[in-house]
């Protein structure tokens, strides 16, 4: 149910899907977007907000998330995964499926659907495993998970290694006109590896995974998709030849997307210098080299979209031996701050191209509503200052987990606002 209705005064709208950069006031009623244009007057029970100086877009959304719940809530659940999302700026947010249990079952999907929207945050959308148990076996019923609630099907964390089986799924996907995500990651390859192979890893004495490893695979879901005309969602793309593979792939017409995450953006495996766990992810840190290649996937449109795969742990599990730390970092709060600074402040977008990235293309990928401001779509609107600088501090992070490379960072720009539905889900800007 949405509160009563929100009237954002004088702010600069930005909302690609409309091809709209200008000053502009926004109104809100009954959960929906109702005009988007300069001297509006709100219903007389309106709460008017002074938006000058502020960016309003179309509700950020981040398609790759982990929220841990079912069976490890120490990490995350659904709710603070939700809360977290709308503390950073996300009105929505797709949750992967290896949980304990496994979504792999229309019940399950169910359970991920209906807790998130009694969160009463984020909007939480979830995904179904593409095999039983993420084994890479059997496929799960696509079909009834979809039905469900499933947005996506997807092994993440868990490569799908038989071809077979891929094609399966892409093939059955494109009758549900849902996308197929997968973590692209030869293990034969990999198997043993902790961190980028390379200068670093030798220098640590840690055994590393090589480019190969992610490129076998980045290349074997192309040649599969083109041949079964899926879509095929590549995540957390990390390599140069990986981005150059999928901008070949999108010139011949393959059905693919793909993503870049914060931490490819911005880091390398020097991060991981004395054996900072807080920097260990899988697909790793790589090279100066493939973070630049990646950032030039994200500037022409290679890679669609900006997505966080936030993965929380417990403070523990991060303070283990570097080789025994599970991989992943959170992202959630600091995503937006992050991009402002280092991708929008750099002039890497603008930002239209920006706001594109991180709202209208991924719902456009993953068939989600919003992504837009026009009349009559859902109420959902991230309300940013792109002048506030704040500093990175896991200790306030809104998330159970508080694993970032990030801490300390000095960062400009920050999410003020999040409406989701017409009802404030984070709001800086009150009193």
């Amino acid at each position: 149910m949405s509160d009563r209705p929100i009237l954002l005064r004088g702010g600069r709208v930005v909302d690609p899907s409309r091809d709209l950069d200008g000053l502009a006031d926004v109104l809100l009623d009954d959960g929906r977007v109702v005009a988007v244009e300069a001297g509006l007057t709100g219903p007389d029970d309106a709460r008017v907000v002074d938006a000058s100086g502020l960016v309003v877009t179309p509700g950020l959304i981040d398609v790759h998330v982990h929220l841990r719940e079912p069976g490890q809530e120490h990490k995350e659940t659904i709710a603070t995964g939700a809360r977290a999302a709308a503390a950073g700026g996300f009105t929505s947010v797709v949750a992967m499926p290896n949980t304990d249990p496994v979504i792999d079952s229309p019940a399950l999907v169910g359970f991920v659907a209906a807790e998130g929207r009694r969160a009463a945050a984020a909007r939480v959308y979830p995904t179904g495993a593409i095999s039983l148990g993420l084994k890479g076996e059997r496929m799960a019923p696509m079909g009834e998970m979809v039905e469900a609630g499933a947005v996506a099907i997807t092994d993440d964390g868990h490569p799908v290694m038989d071809s077979g089986l891929m094609r399966l799924a892409l093939e059955y996907a494109r009758g549900f006109d849902v996308p197929v995500a997968d973590h692209p990651e030869d293990l034969g390859l990999s198997k043993g590896g902790h961190m980028n192979e390379g200068l670093v890893s030798s220098r640590l004495g840690v055994r590393g995974k090589p480019n190969a490893s992610e490129d076998v695979h980045i290349v074997r879901d192309l040649l599969v998709a083109e041949f079964t005309g899926g879509h095929i969602h590549l995540q957390h793309v990390s390599t140069a030849f990986g981005v150059e593979s999928i901008r070949q792939a999108k010139a011949r017409g393959v059905h693919v997307t793909a993503e870049a995450s914060p931490h490819h953006l911005l880091l390398t495996d020097e991060a991981v210098e004395g054996y900072r766990t807080e920097a260990k992810m899988n697909p790793p840190l790589r090279s100066a080299v493939d973070r630049d290649a990646v950032v030039e996937g994200l500037r022409d449109g290679t890679l669609d979209v900006i997505a966080t795969d936030h993965a929380p742990h417990h403070y523990d599990e991060k303070e283990r031996a570097f080789d025994d730390a599970p991989n992943g970092i959170v992202g959630l709060e600091t995503s937006v701050g992050l991009v402002l600074t280092h991708i929008l402040g750099k002039g890497v977008l603008d930002w239209p191209t920006l706001v594109e990235r991180m709202s209208t293309q991924p719902a456009r990928a993953f068939g989600l509503p919003g992504g837009t401001l026009a009349p009559g779509s859902p109420g959902d609107v991230t309300v940013i200052d792109p002048a506030l600088s704040w500093t990175v501090d896991p200790a306030a992070f809104v998330s159970r987990s508080r694993n970032t490379p990030f801490g300390g960072w000095e960062l400009t720009g920050r999410a003020v606002a999040t409406i989701v539905g017409g009802r404030f889900v984070h709001d800086a800007l009150a009193g």
